[in-house]
């Protein structure tokens, strides 16, 4: 017969116990998240706060870690009540800092019992992700980390759950039953990084067996069959664990799951967690999806952020709650270097080959050089939160965009640490790589439980000196925080490899093309359209810019023929090595202009292609660590 699952290793009683003593001081707060409400679009939480006769201020996080910025859903938070002893007391919000409430508590009373809604729109009728702070609400101008609270979470009748939470009462993932789960005591530190992912199709994948810390892939789709997992995916999820672990030294978790949401016909990012990740993928991504590098480096980059990020942590991000600014001018070391690492680890996975890699490299610096914004801006400057688009920026999201530049340092970053990884093993004759610095970086103050080990840019040059000597702050300052017209490609020179154009469709570009057909003309001109003519973005100083091409027009003829992507293609690629005038026709609100350009290029698609007589770095680079795991 099963027998139900219950979850209490010792490990857990003994985390739990360790913050009980801490917060001995303290009795933990107490919420109820009730999600059964999800497939409307709504979330409730009662919360049950210890307090003292006298004015009290509570408080919502504004400042999310992982997102670097004020990003709190303040705004979704309503069906607000403050009760004690059942009678209903008045609140009002601070007039400048409005994710606070102040209220007065009356004589005698112990515990203040408060009622919040929220509309939570990434629920669905079958599925629901719950990051906490839509719900947590505590008390303000005191760290986070010593805050004791401890979670109750309800779900739907047969809904699963997925978290890095201990249950305390019974739960067996195999089984979900739904209702009512109570968790450990911990902080609220560590709620607000312990996400709670629930839903009707639910599976829990057990990964690298024999493996401790105990790994688990907590994966949620439309349908029974969506959530499906083949044994080639188990194995390279597994894989990622090993392949970690040997790149970056033990962790600093005790229990690790990945949050899976398959929803959509593009999946849509993943937010880092210490104990876990929430990640939304492709609807298809267990059923015959083919990652591209991007996609298939989410779950590793994810699980990178574990130890950067989450455990090591630039200093200006390491704040002592969610109500003070964070400065994010080394998100090219916490982002940047993950985003690289998780790259990596994709490939090194199989989830894609090493010409799909390659492919991406090519693709991302001929983007970043592309950009017309680095002319003016370096990619320090691309770190500022409140100087950048919001949600990512970057080409074609926004009127002029390439121009302003948005979040660079993740793909910068990309070429910037496989720059710094190339240049280790160039100083060492090939000794040592960018492992020996991670292996450094990555394990100040050893393994174990989750914390946060700051840092400044003064550790990352003096980490570096120690693995090799070299002038590490000139390196730095002369290409993240200098202005650089062109982009960064020492690295992939190094490795054995030169950015090139060739008029010829690879099959790496011929893939890129299909989820963006835009990069043939932004590429050739500097201009970002769509498949009906309308454009979104243009380079500065580029044809299309000289040619006086403006974002929100649209192109509606092409030498006397009906607009199409197609024929645009054609007439760039029939342009190669003539003089003859392109001549098109733009609508610009409700006039018709035509405009005349020139160009004798032909098409232009980025690749990379071998130096000869060099080592071929980049291929020991994307070589696996450790063997094949089973699953």
């Amino acid at each position: 017969m099963n027998q139900i699952r219950r979850r209490l290793p010792l490990l857990s009683l003994l985390l739990a116990s360790t913050l009980l003593a801490a917060n001995a001081q303290q009795t933990p707060i107490q919420i109820h998240a009730d999600l059964t409400d999800a497939p409307r679009k709504l979330f409730h939480a009662d919360v049950d706060i210890p307090v003292h006769p006298g004015p009290l201020d509570l408080i919502t996080p504004e400042w999310i870690p992982g997102a670097h910025g004020p990003d709190g859903p303040v705004h979704d938070i309503t069906g607000i009540r403050f009760e004690v002893d059942g009678k209903t007391i008045p609140w009002h919000r601070d007039p400048v800092n409005t994710y606070e409430y102040h209220v007065d508590i009356p004589a005698g009373a112990t515990t203040l019992h408060a009622h919040l809604d929220n509309i939570y729109s990434r629920a669905t009728r079958t599925a629901a992700t719950l990051e906490w702070e839509h719900l947590m609400l505590y008390p303000a101008h005191i760290p986070v980390r010593e805050i004791a609270i401890q979670p109750t979470v309800t779900v739907p009748a047969h809904w699963g759950i997925g978290t890095s939470l201990k249950p305390i009462t019974p739960y067996d993932p195999q089984h979900p039953a739904g209702g009512t789960i109570k968790y450990a005591p911990t902080t609220v530190e560590m709620l607000e990084d312990s996400p709670i992912m629930t839903g009707l199709y639910f599976h829990e994948y057990a990964l690298a067996p024999g493996i401790t810390p105990q790994h688990y892939m907590d994966v949620i789709g439309p349908t029974a069959d969506s959530i499906v997992a083949s044994p080639e995916t188990i194995g390279q999820m597994s894989r990622l664990i090993t392949e970690s672990f040997a790149m970056y030294g033990p962790p600093h978790y005790t229990s690790y799951h990945f949050l899976i949401l398959l929803q959509g016909a593009h999946g849509g990012g993943g937010l880092e967690h210490h104990e876990s990740s929430d990640n939304t993928m492709q609807r298809d991504f267990f059923t015959g999806y083919k990652p591209s590098v991007g996609m298939a480096g989410l779950l590793p980059h994810e699980f990178t952020h574990s130890w950067n990020g989450k455990y090591r942590r630039p200093d200006g991000l390491s704040t002592p709650d969610y109500a003070t600014p964070m400065q994010d001018n080394l998100l090219w070391v916490y982002e940047g270097l993950t985003d690289y690492l998780g790259n990596l680890m994709g490939e090194r996975i199989g989830m894609v080959s090493a010409d799909q890699y390659k492919q991406d490299i090519a693709l991302t610096a001929a983007e970043m050089d592309a950009t017309s914004g680095r002319a003016w801006r370096s990619i320090e400057d691309t770190t500022f939160d409140s100087a950048m688009p919001r949600n990512g920026g970057g080409r074609g999201s926004n009127a002029w965009s390439s121009w302003k530049r948005g979040t660079d340092y993740y793909p910068e970053g990309d070429l910037f640490w496989l720059n710094v990884d190339t240049t280790i093993r160039k100083l060492t004759n090939n000794k040592k790589s960018l492992r020996d610095f991670l292996q450094i970086f990555l394990q100040k103050g050893g393994n174990g439980v989750p914390r946060v080990e700051p840092y400044s840019l003064d550790e990352i040059t003096a980490d570096l000196n120690h693995v090799v000597k070299n002038d590490w702050a000139a390196f730095i300052q002369t290409r993240l925080y200098d202005v650089q017209p062109h982009v960064n490609t020492e690295g992939i020179e190094q490795a054995g490899y030169r950015l090139e154009y060739t008029p010829d469709l690879t099959p790496g570009m011929a893939r890129e093309l299909t989820e963006n057909p835009s990069l043939v003309p932004w590429f050739s001109i500097g201009l970002d359209l769509g498949e009906d003519g309308t454009i979104s973005d243009v380079g500065v100083g580029s044809i299309a810019d000289k040619a006086g091409f403006a974002p929100g027009q649209k192109i509606t003829a092409i030498n006397g023929r009906v607009f199409d992507l197609d024929l645009f293609t054609e007439t760039l690629k029939a342009s190669k090595g003539k003089s003859t005038p392109i001549q098109l026709l733009v609508q610009d609100e409700d006039t018709l202009t035509p405009v005349t350009f020139t160009y004798s290029d032909g098409l232009r698609y980025p690749h990379l292609t071998r130096i000869p007589n060099t080592p071929d770095l980049l291929t020991e680079i994307l070589a696996p660590s450790t063997p094949a795991t089973k699953p």
